[in-house]
């Protein structure tokens, strides 16, 4: 067996290990296990190696110890693998180290592969639905870790090689929205966005904790269980509306359109795009269709007073109710329809949700209903649920206007990074317009790093202070990585990627150390698609910049001891500034070449 000339990645070569190990585990130990099978994971800094197999598991059926086990096996390698170099065992550890030439195929091939660490296609379509807000108030705090998860995660899957349909679906229709519309009826006099000088999406926002007042005061004094005169109001529009009313469906667009204006702002302004947009209004009356379908086939039952639901309690949830006694919709209404529609639409493998983790039993329930009408497509949903993000000031109220807007939120992370870069006296000889974008990236990507640095099922605080520490696991940290590789290039005339070839193996332990965690990138960016969890990329990318500085501080690179040395260590950082940028890419973060 001979040892593949420019090897692309350590995968490839870990592959080929495991499936030597496979023959060996056969010929000694009359053991069969494919190689696809066996584990390998980085060697602890602590013991010498690159990569360690686990042999607990085949000492039962070898009848040997697992020192004895890792013994024969790792000399069977080292006999039968040129990649191997040499191995060590450790109790039931066997670590082996790979030969240079390994890890200088791995740099010279890496550099070369345009999207190092990518997929082939699979032929697999996934729907990523995210953002999905209401028009009835602005874009905020939590919508913006939904925002970026989906985003995050649809980059993510494209780059492992699947077909991804980015999507949201608006609710743009219920009571809420003609809290909205019935607040500005009785109270704007007129008013406009224009008028106002507000974003659209903040202006109809007003509306809505204006409705909210007003039927708080309703309420003082009225008797337990009587409706506030404007709920009632309320709920007149709402079925007007469903009639097609003609006068409430005209204010009913006028408000809508306001909104979308002010999301599209907020969706530039985060670097955010969808692919194919679903509306609630369009989607509720075929879900009433697949309702009626679901009451012929014994799926759902009907009670007394009209109203329409489903018994689940044979699967330890409820009775859900489907449709209102009114024949108006619910939520789990337009889910069902809106589900077949866009199966239909786009015939995708599968749906991901990603929604708070406060619908995580709606969307049990939304699965299950699915599954029963026998819809072809519920073996492929999956809801990416997230925990809420607060502020060191507490939750937010949107009902009570105390919601931290988006917009807001995004020049408020940046102002930090405005000021922090005066203080520090940075940039002062960068023309302004380029000052302002490089504030933007930094701003932006430190916003971005420190939600999406949480696994999502974890509820989180959002410091905006913090967030920006340049020393800390931040963003700002693994840009300033990014911009000294960008400084130290430029020094060194190099503005393409290199064509490395030398053979060099007298690297330094931090040189290796960096290289090795450089080689995890592909299988980071697997696992992060497998498990929608951005999260593991994020902290990888943090590992890297962390492992960089210190290469960095303690080694030069300009004034290297020889060319070699020197070839190598801009090779090196070369390899690292591509995979901050892919990842960090990957995040949705861009990075700046100075800051």
């Amino acid at each position: 067996m001979r040892l593949a000339k420019n090897a692309m990645t350590i995968s490839k070569t870990i592959d080929q290990i495991a499936q030597t190990a496979s023959l060996g585990l056969s010929e000694i130990f009359g053991i069969s296990i494919p190689g696809d099978k066996l584990t390998f994971s980085p060697t602890r800094k602590e013991f010498a190696g690159d990569y360690t197999i686990v042999v607990f598991p085949f000492t039962r059926d070898a009848k040997k110890s697992p020192v004895q086990v890792g013994e024969e096996l790792g000399k069977y390698l080292l006999d039968n693998d040129p990649a191997v170099e040499a191995y060590n065992v450790v109790k039931g550890f066997l670590n082996l180290s790979f030969n240079p030439e390994v890890w200088s195929g791995f740099l010279s091939g890496g550099l070369k592969d345009e999207k190092f660490g990518s997929s082939g296609p699979t032929g697999r379509k996934i729907m990523v639905e995210f953002s999905s807000p209401n028009t009835n108030k602005p874009l905020h705090l939590g919508h913006i870790r939904n925002i970026l998860l989906g985003w995050s995660c649809s980059r993510i899957l494209e780059y492992n090689g699947h077909e991804v349909i980015k999507t949201q679906i608006v609710n743009d229709r219920g009571i809420h929205i003609c809290k909205s519309m019935l607040a500005w009826k009785k109270l704007a006099n007129g008013e406009t966005p224009e008028t106002a000088e507000m974003k659209g999406d903040h202006f109809v926002g007003k509306y809505y904790v204006a409705y909210n007042n007003l039927e708080k005061e309703q309420k003082k004094g009225l008797p337990e269980g009587e409706e506030p005169t404007v709920l009632s109001e309320a709920r007149e529009m709402l079925r007007k509306w469903e009639e097609n009313d003609t006068d409430t469906r005209a204010l009913w667009e006028k408000l809508n359109k306001w909104v979308y204006r002010g999301f599209n702002e907020t969706y530039n302004s985060l670097g955010v795009e969808f692919d194919k947009m679903y509306y609630e209004s369009q989607t509720y009356i075929p879900g009433k269709k697949y309702i009626e379908k679901g009451l012929e086939e014994g799926v759902f039952y009907k009670k007394e007073d009209g109203s329409v639901w489903i018994d689940l309690e044979d699967v330890k949830m409820d009775q859900k109710l489907v449709l209102r006694s009114d024949g108006t919709s619910v939520y789990m209404t337009q889910d069902i329809g809106t589900a077949q529609i866009r199966y239909e639409d786009l015939g995708v493998d599968q749906m991901v949700y990603v929604v708070g983790d406060e619908q995580d039993y709606h969307f049990k329930v939304l699965f299950e209903i699915l599954k029963r009408l026998g819809a072809p497509y519920s073996d492929g949903l999956f809801h990416l649920s997230y925990g809420m993000v607060d502020l060191p000031t507490g939750k937010m109220k949107s009902r009570e206007g105390t919601v931290v807007d988006a917009d807001d939120l995004v020049e408020e992370v940046v102002e930090e990074i405005r000021k922090n870069a005066k203080e520090r006296g940075t940039l002062v000889d960068v023309k302004k317009e380029e000052q302002e974008e490089i504030f933007r990236r930094l701003g932006l990507g430190a916003l971005k790093y420190f939600i999406l640095k949480v696994n999502p099922q974890k509820r989180m605080v959002f410091n905006p202070a913090e967030s920006v520490d340049i020393q800390g696991n931040t963003g700002p940290y693994i840009q300033n990585a990014f911009v000294r590789i960008q400084s130290v290039l430029r020094k060194a005339e190099i503005n393409a990627p290199m064509n490395y070839q030398t053979a060099f193996s007298k690297w330094e332990p931090l040189e290796k150390e960096l290289m090795s965690i450089l080689a995890q990138f592909p299988a980071v960016v697997k696992q992060s698609g497998e498990s929608l969890d951005p999260s593991a990329l994020a902290n990888y990318s943090y590992e890297v910049a962390r492992a960089y500085h210190k290469f960095y501080h303690d080694h030069s690179i300009l004034n290297a001891e020889t060319a070699e040395v020197k070839e190598f260590r801009l090779a090196l950082s070369q390899m690292t500034g591509k995979v901050l940028e892919t990842g960090m890419g990957l995040l949705g973060i861009q990075m700046p070449d100075k800051m």
